[in-house]
């Protein structure tokens, strides 16, 4: 990792995430009756419980409006979800005001194109390996790990080592 990227990842006190395609797959599994079911990665819950212990809040923004979010959201003590958001860029003035903070120090990771408006503003972009190839093109840091695999872990890990180094909380 160059510098230049430390020094954004330095900066961060909010990592916002999108849902389909970065905590999930983007594969949405259907049952007999019509039920849509996701799959989650443990890991990615635990990153949570990690950025809380180090003071970085996660936030969900998401274009998705349905329950299985809203649970998994409040099952892993997610701070803020922000569902049925067209226009995710528009959130990041309320997310500034909300937690004390500029747009420099939040990190957004996002896998496809309805993401590139946010990906451009914030401090730090990312996506997964298997993100979109447009926004492959312009954001700071593509994973090692494909969307469901663990990518919010990922990012939770860079972060913390690239801020705290030695001092960091885990558990």
């Amino acid at each position: 990792m160059n510098q230049k990227v430390r020094e954004k990842i330095k900066k961060i006190k909010l990592i916002a995430t999108d849902v389909d395609g970065v905590l999930t797959d983007g594969g949405m599994y259907y049952s007999a009756k019509g039920d849509i079911l996701k799959k989650f990665q443990v890991r990615d819950g635990m990153a949570v419980s990690i950025l809380k212990r180090n003071a970085i809040p996660t936030v969900i923004i998401t274009k998705e409006k349905n329950q299985i979010v809203k649970k998994w959201s409040l099952k892993m003590n997610i701070d803020k979800l922000f569902d049925g958001i067209k226009n995710k860029e528009k959130i990041i003035p309320k997310l500034c005001k909300l937690y004390s903070l500029s747009e420099n120090n939040i990190a957004y990771i996002g896998d496809d194109i309805n993401d590139l408006e946010i990906l451009k503003r914030i401090g730090f972009s990312v996506t997964p390996k298997d993100g979109n190839l447009e926004v492959k093109k312009i954001v700071d840091y593509t994973c090692k790990n494909r969307g469901g695999k663990g990518v919010l872990r990922e990012i939770c890990d860079l972060i913390i080592s690239a801020k705290f180094g030695k001092k960091k909380k885990l558990y």
